[in-house]
């Protein structure tokens, strides 16, 4: 079967270029011109992956993918016209799993997207055949369930920060670079920015260090990388 892409833009040469392309690639694809509308057809058809503008009607993608992300764990890649750093940290920071700044190659857009489909296409596959746990002192990950708890309490992680968690907790002690952590986690040998990983790490130290300030389970190692701690 078909992966079913929601395409949420705006502008309609590129709205229609996308849907297009993505068809032509054996997706099949649906569309919303706004914000408000793309919770509306999220909710009805149920996509695999979600590309998400920014710069919308009605209801921002910002505000959309934050409401998403709450509903569902759909994977979603934010577009932006923008080139500025705060526009792509907030959108992962709201738990966007990856964005692309405009204009961009629609070559790289497919294989990103292809990355992500198969990413979570392995996360579906562990959650239906394995049943394998990790503890870390008082951090356990139970990849069977595809979650995560800290002190007893569930975490709440979006699909990208449960990705990076379990990837670094099945390889506990071991040094990762930020190049690294992009192919292992994100799929694909990312070309570009990688304050993604940046960002990720530091969601995740608020979600499981006692003092996100002065981590000391998800340490960095100067000049090298991050590691997990026991």
């Amino acid at each position: 079967m078909a992966s079913k892409i929601l395409i949420v833009e705006d502008d309609r040469n590129l709205l229609d270029t996308l849907k297009y392309n993505l068809r032509r690639e054996g997706y099949e694809a649906v569309t919303a011109a706004d914000g408000a509308e793309a919770l509306d057809v999220a909710r009805r058809e149920k996509p695999d992956l979600i590309i998400l503008d920014i710069m919308l009607p009605k209801l921002s993608g910002f505000e959309a993918c934050r409401i998403l992300r709450k509903e569902m764990t759909v994977p979603i890649l934010m577009l932006t016209a923008k080139s500025e750093e705060v526009d792509k940290i907030v959108g992962l920071e709201i738990g966007a799993d990856d964005y692309m700044t405009k204009p961009f190659s629609m070559r790289e857009l497919l294989a990103r997207l292809g990355a992500m489909l198969r990413r979570a296409d392995m996360s579906a596959l562990q959650l239906a055949t394995e049943r394998k746990t990790v503890e870390i002192g008082d951090l356990k990950i139970d990849f069977g369930r595809h979650q995560a708890s800290c002190r007893g309490s569930r975490l709440d992680l979006t699909p990208k920060e449960y990705d990076l968690l379990a990837f670094l907790a099945t390889n506990k002690g071991l040094v990762f670079s930020r190049d690294q952590l992009l192919d292992k986690v994100w799929g694909y040998d990312y070309v570009g920015d990688t304050r993604t990983v940046d960002v990720h790490i530091r969601w995740l130290r608020q979600k499981i260090e006692s003092d996100p300030a002065k981590p000391n389970r998800l340490v960095t190692v100067r000049g090298a990388g991050y590691k997990l701690e026991g």
